[in-house]
């Protein structure tokens, strides 16, 4: 299968999961707002973000995915459903330990993550409740990521990229039944569990349709296969969680101004997206090809590998993020004002989201460059340089918010402007020793589809700032609705770069057909 046809499965269902998880965006932000209950909700569901972004969308699956198929191809199905039995047995251990732990140390721990609000002892209480209650999910996560690793690297793509969309189906049920905002809350808790349990059993589902047979039911043992896959996967967790650590480091700075932690959390909203439509779908198709490229040392597969994924990342990343900087408040407006979540709300987010736009490349990027790596077997060094980039935005975050505070004016939007330039740090870091080990060299293919699509990029800027500068012709066919005008503002978007990249190159007509050719893995 080729790689821009595996991008195209796990871009196109993770699209279908984010475009739920945006109408249940909007269903929760309207029955609970931006407040001290909205900040408690925003905790609880920090951690399961933290750990879907860690582990369902690629981070554990990096360090897992090369171990795994490097001994499906050397030793065969049954040797490899042995690692991946192992290993699962002593995940599953592990991660239900931390869980157990979590339960008794929550008010500890939420004190580095919610401290700021610690003196209203009710909502503090609450987002304690809240955040034991979706705890578990971790557990859950950590087995769908493996799960996942074994589908993937068999070829199957589609139900790993498939299961996100449960748990958006469970949280867009609370938001249509309950109403009041504590409760409303509360059973969004219990039902990111249901989702977490649904997933895993899924995936497991999936993988014994493969043949892959799993049991939780043995004592997990510690053998040296799964030592290594484990010392594998613990620095590879942290290289490529830099960026999700990073927005835990603002959450709690954020807890110090009440509605801060939520309007980051919705400008978060909106600049992931093009973070799971490209930079994990690039990242997890291109994995496979590098690892077989590393272990047949064969450097010019790598770097060819390298240069598409890069360029088509950049190629759909580039628009989203001049979008997202052009118009923050105008997209915010129309997906989220309603119910509680007002005007003032959408405004405060829009700074954070301006800010978080132009972090947007760096942020892909990471996802894309980390894996060459992770196909090396090296996850130390990109882990280094993700504690690297957490210390920058801790440093710039917690400056920048207190500075800004001293003056007057919030202090949040310095928390994004630190998770941006730590983002950016961590991309040169990356890159430059990619290119010192040799691992990397950018090609002239890629730099001229890069010009290419800057300048699609910019062809598309200008379509939007006339698009904003005559909100009247798109209001005259919105039936003058918010949410009806930031979708054709998209739509125009979309057309704009979508011919400008033709025109320019930036993306080219074999890339298309490429998509609807159905060929075997390779």
């Amino acid at each position: 299968m080729s790689l821009v046809r595996n991008t195209l499965v796990q871009s196109s269902l993770t699209l279908v999961s984010r475009m739920l998880g945006f109408f249940r965006d909007v269903l929760l932000a309207a029955r609970i707002g931006a407040g001290p209950i909205g900040d408690a909700w925003t905790t609880a569901l920090m951690f399961p973000n933290l750990f879907r972004r860690i582990f369902a969308e690629g981070a554990f699956a990096s360090a897992f995915v090369p171990s795994y198929s490097r001994t499906l191809e050397a030793e065969g199905p049954e040797a490899a459903r042995r690692v991946a039995d192992e290993t699962m047995r002593v995940l599953f251990a592990i991660t239900a330990a931390i869980t157990i732990l979590a339960q008794f140390a929550m008010p500890w721990l939420l004190l580095l993550v919610h401290g700021g609000q610690s003196d209203d002892k009710e909502n503090f209480d609450l987002a304690i409740l809240l955040t034991r209650i979706t705890m578990p999910y971790l557990t859950c996560m950590s087995i769908a990521a493996l799960l996942s690793g074994v589908l993937n690297s068999t070829g199957r793509f589609f139900l790993s990229a498939a299961v996100p969309t449960i748990l958006n189906i469970c949280l867009i049920t609370v938001g249509l039944v309950f109403v009041a905002p504590e409760n409303t809350a509360k059973a969004a808790a219990v039902a990111t569990l249901i989702a977490g349990i649904l997933q895993a059993l899924l995936l497991y589902w999936g993988a014994r349709r493969q043949n892959v047979r799993l049991s939780l039911i043995a004592w997990p043992r510690l053998t040296s296969r799964v030592s290594k896959v484990m010392a594998l996967a613990v620095p590879g967790t942290i290289a490529a969680s830099g960026t999700q650590i990073n927005i835990i480091v603002s959450q709690s700075l954020a807890s110090f101004e009440v509605g801060a932690k939520t309007w980051l959390y919705y400008a978060d909203r909106l600049y992931q997206l093009p973070l799971g439509l490209v930079g994990v779908a690039v990242g997890v198709a291109i994995l496979p090809r590098l690892s077989r490229a590393a272990r047949a040392d064969n450097t010019a597969e790598g770097f060819r590998t390298m240069d598409e994924g890069i360029g088509l990342a950049m190629a759909l990343t580039l628009p989203a993020a001049a979008a997202l900087a052009i118009a923050p408040q105008f997209l915010l407006e129309g997906i989220f004002t309603r119910g509680a979540f007002l005007t003032s709300d959408a405004r405060n987010a829009g700074t954070a989201l301006f800010h978080y736009a132009w972090g947007v490349p760096a942020f892909v990027l990471i996802k894309v460059l980390a894996p060459a790596y992770f196909a090396h077997e090296d996850t130390k060094t990109p882990m280094k340089f993700a504690l690297w980039s957490v210390l920058i935005n801790i440093v710039f975050g917690a400056g920048l918010f207190f500075w800004l505070q001293s003056e007057g004016v919030y202090g949040f939007p310095g928390l994004a402007i630190a998770t941006s330039l730590a983002a950016w740090v961590n991309v040169v870091l990356l890159s430059g020793r990619l290119i010192r080990l040799g691992w990397y060299r950018p090609g002239r293919v890629f730099l001229s589809r890069l010009c290419r699509s800057i300048i699609a990029t910019a062809m598309m800027c200008v379509g939007l700032f006339f698009a904003l500068e005559h909100r009247e012709m798109i209001r005259a066919v919105s039936l003058d609705s918010k949410l009806y005008m930031t979708l054709v503002f998209i739509l125009t978007g979309m057309v704009i770069y979508g011919a400008a990249a033709f025109l320019t190159g930036a993306v080219r007509l074999r890339d298309l057909k490429s998509l609807a050719r159905r060929r075997a893995v390779e």
